[in-house]
């Protein structure tokens, strides 16, 4: 029996010169998530988000984490996953509009550090302008100042829990 030899794959240098038109799935162009996964690895960040009207295109991807406590002896290893395009769904609204919602995408913290006290409780009177939480994003601290005064009814979010661009976090009334 004889075979046929395979034709040559196509060269990717090539593919790359010509250009192409952008392509829609499903409203969103192909180009624009690619080219905002090149840029998540070319600056090492781990998600972009992207807000034009009512389109929103956030590309996240997950990283190597080794972690190691003392109780263990080998350090734990997390999945890795390459780029990914996901279509960002709003996060549930809260239907309270004296909700404090997220400035931001990042870790989200009640307290100034794992030791002290929390910035606000539930039933605590502020002003506007207090401090009342911190959202780190690209290892930045972000302070997150109360809209208005009044009193904390609802703590929404659990400390160091990643949040969304206008999740809700807490309600003043």
């Amino acid at each position: 029996m004889t075979r046929k030899p395979k034709p040559a794959a196509k060269s990717t240098a090539r593919q790359s010169r010509t250009p192409v038109a952008p392509k829609m799935a499903a409203g969103v162009e192909t180009a624009l998530v690619r080219d905002l996964a090149n840029l998540l690895s070319e600056t090492d960040l781990s998600e972009i988000e992207v807000e034009k009207g009512d389109l929103r295109i956030r590309v996240a991807r997950e990283t190597r984490v080794l972690m190691a406590s003392a109780p263990q002896p080998a350090p734990v290893a997390v999945n890795v996953s390459a780029p990914a395009a996901v279509a960002a769904v709003p996060a549930p609204a809260v239907d309270n509009a004296n909700a404090l919602k997220s400035p931001m995408v990042g870790t989200v913290y009640r307290r100034p550090s794992p030791d002290a006290k929390p910035f606000v409780e539930i039933g605590q009177a502020v002003k506007a302008g207090d401090k009342v939480l911190l959202v780190e994003a690209m290892k930045t601290f972000n302070e997150i100042l109360a809209h208005r005064g009044g009193v904390v009814s609802e703590i929404l979010i659990e400390d160091g829990q990643p949040v969304e661009y206008g999740q809700p976090l807490l309600v003043i009334e």
